[in-house]
């Protein structure tokens, strides 16, 4: 869980269900090891029902690390990134990067790079949508290297240019 609102809610919902020996903390879920096997089960429905998944292996557990990582990189507001990406996630969870990527491309089928850049297209078409930048501006702000590498990367990601996505998106406006 990233989002403060989201932490809110699983709180408020695990009071109200009297899940006394869970807890919150910051991003993750702490489980008394004594919780009973049914009670665990109303708890993994509970979270399905608001959107979550109980992860309980240790794989999983750095999968969910990484795609946080990675989430944090993309809305990280500093001004560029210094050093590679591949080097950002390694130092940040603590393994070599071959390996992180070998586990992420047989969890998901595709790899943490293709993954990384769905995300950063994701959040390029949220700035363009709901700020008034020029593309230059949203490149330095996704941590592209030139606005030439955006538009490149947009158009293959999305079969649209950044003025095609741009004229679309401010027309529904």
């Amino acid at each position: 869980m990233v989002c403060v609102r989201c932490k809110l809610v699983v709180q408020s919902e695990l009071e109200k269900h009297n899940f006394h020996d869970v807890m919150v903390i910051e991003e993750e879920m702490t489980i008394n090891d004594n919780i009973a096997p049914d009670r665990l089960d109303q708890l993994k429905v509970l979270l399905h029902n608001l959107g979550f998944e109980l992860i309980n292996d240790n794989e999983n557990i750095l999968i969910e690390k990484i795609k946080k990582s990675i989430t944090e990189l993309i809305y990280d507001t500093g001004d560029s990134l210094k050093i590679n990406f591949s080097d950002y996630i390694s130092s940040k969870l603590g393994y070599n990067y071959h390996y992180l990527s070998n586990l992420f491309s047989a969890v998901h089928g595709n790899s943490i790079e293709k993954y990384y850049i769905r995300q950063k297209i994701d959040r390029v078409k949220e700035i363009i949508i709901n700020e008034d930048l020029s593309f230059g501006e949203v490149a330095d702000k996704v941590h592209y290297s030139s606005t030439s590498h955006l538009s490149a990367q947009f158009k293959k990601e999305t079969g649209l240019t950044l003025s095609q996505f741009k004229a679309t998106h401010s027309k529904r406006k």
